[in-house]
């Protein structure tokens, strides 16, 4: 390689590496929704992210989370598939910040479970024949005729219904002339003023406007009805001004102190419409009162801390010297959780960072066995297309019937089980109209 080849590809590097990668900064962001509001402006995005609370929006228009990653509340369950029998209806949840989310139990993103709307699909109904035409609705020139028929030929089912009208109108001419009566037209527009200016202590001058009884006119054979009302309206001039004075802005103020004491925030600068102000209906100064801007505090904002999961629970210990393996005795345990995260000051978590429970130790007991409860159904596996099922299942499990507490969960260890004849049972439900992949 050449010098000047070397040069420019070290100059290339050296400018990429210059390029401050700025970002749209926001001083909110919805966990929610994933989305941000509140724009404070184009920003380093190392700087807006200071603050762990606030969001960005790079090139590709999407909202980031500056804040650790964390998993948006599930959303609304969606419609069921179909509007009658068995269908499906989802929901779902996103992953926003930096890094990834835990999902210990396997959450996932989505989950998928049976609905119904209603037990049974619409059946339209049948129209039965027209009945026969109702009397005119005039007793002079054109008017309107009616007749009806019902959804009855068969019945509808399901709520369902018949397509088309239940009534049919058409024309119907009585041979008979009616009389017109005369309607006034629109007023005409309102007349010069009869004056430029109020005198002082008189009354302002009047406008006139008119209008004419033709719309319609009345009939001669036979004969309508004349317009009632006066043909002419009156009215006093107003808004007759004096000389109007525009308004115009002052000076700007000092600008305010930063919105924030870490990060990025806003200050502000006002000014008044008062120089001069507007007097006798001048216009109002056009523009702003108020501006503002973005300021940077150079401080990290406190990040508080999270406490992990539970640690699982430590062996079972008799509270005395007397042994409590296989026996109905109460021991004691614990389990720990860690408070990570905490940076720039933030605050620690609050709690214990110790749990202490009650527990029977059973590790390498033999214990008779029973068969579990159903579990509940589990959801729809997998989320779309046509091989989607859900299960249920019961276990072989020990027999704690004995004991004064009946929580599998506070038994430690590990105990031998003897089952024989007892065997897991599992049933499966098939998922009807899931989504297609």
């Amino acid at each position: 390689m050449n010098l000047v080849c070397w040069v420019m590809m070290v100059l290339g590097i050296y400018v990429q590496q210059s390029v401050s990668e700025m970002a749209q900064c926001f001083t909110e962001f919805s966990l929610s929704t994933g989305t941000c509001g509140d724009l404070l402006g184009e920003i380093e995005k190392k700087d807006c992210c200071m603050n762990p609370n606030y969001g960005y929006v790079e090139a590709d228009g999407v909202c980031n989370s500056c804040g650790r990653a964390a998993w948006s509340e599930w959303a609304p369950w969606s419609k069921c598939t179909v509007s009658c029998k068995e269908g499906v209806r989802q929901r779902r949840r996103m992953c926003y910040g930096i890094g990834s989310c835990l999902d210990p139990a396997e959450l996932g993103m989505i989950q998928t479970e049976p609905c119904m709307e209603q037990d049974c699909c619409p059946v339209e109904g049948g129209w039965s024949q027209w009945g026969n035409w109702q009397p005119c609705s005039v007793t002079c020139e054109i008017g309107i005729k009616k007749r009806q028929r019902t959804c009855s030929n068969p019945l509808p089912q399901c709520g369902a219904s018949c397509e088309g009208q239940a009534e049919e109108t058409a024309d119907c001419n009585t041979e008979v002339v009616c009389p017109t009566h005369g309607g006034w037209s629109s007023w005409g527009n309102w007349g010069p003023c009869q004056g430029t200016c109020v005198n002082e202590g008189r009354e302002p001058p009047m406008e006139f406007r008119k209008r004419t009884c033709t719309d319609p006119a009345p009939s001669s054979i036979p004969r309508g009805r004349d317009c009632e009302g006066s043909d002419t309206e009156s009215r006093f001039c107003t808004g007759l001004p004096f000389c109007p004075i525009n308004g115009n802005w002052g000076p700007w103020s000092e600008s305010t102190p930063c919105t924030v004491t870490c990060g990025v925030g806003r200050e502000s600068q006002r000014r008044t419409c008062d120089s001069p102000e507007p007097k006798h209906g001048g216009k109002y100064c056009d523009g702003d009162a108020i501006k503002t801007g973005s300021c940077t505090v150079p401080i990290n904002c406190p990040i508080n801390g999270e406490w992990t999961e539970w640690s699982p629970w430590g062996s079972c210990k008799p509270p005395s010297k007397r042994t409590i393996t296989c026996r109905t005795r109460e021991g004691t345990r614990t389990r720990q959780r860690e408070c990570f995260g905490r940076e720039f000051e933030g605050n620690v978590c609050d709690g214990e960072i110790v749990d202490h429970g009650n527990c029977y130790d059973i590790n390498g007991c033999e214990m008779k066995a029973v068969l579990s409860e159903w579990s509940h159904w589990s959801y729809c596996k997998p989320d779309c297309g046509s091989k989607s099922n859900r299960i249920r299942e019961r276990v072989c499990t020990a027999n704690i019937s004995a004991y004064r507490v009946q929580d599998i969960n506070v038994f430690s260890g590990d105990p031998h089980i003897i089952c024989k004849d007892l065997k897991k049972e599992t049933e499966t439900s098939e998922c009807k109209n899931v989504p297609e992949c």
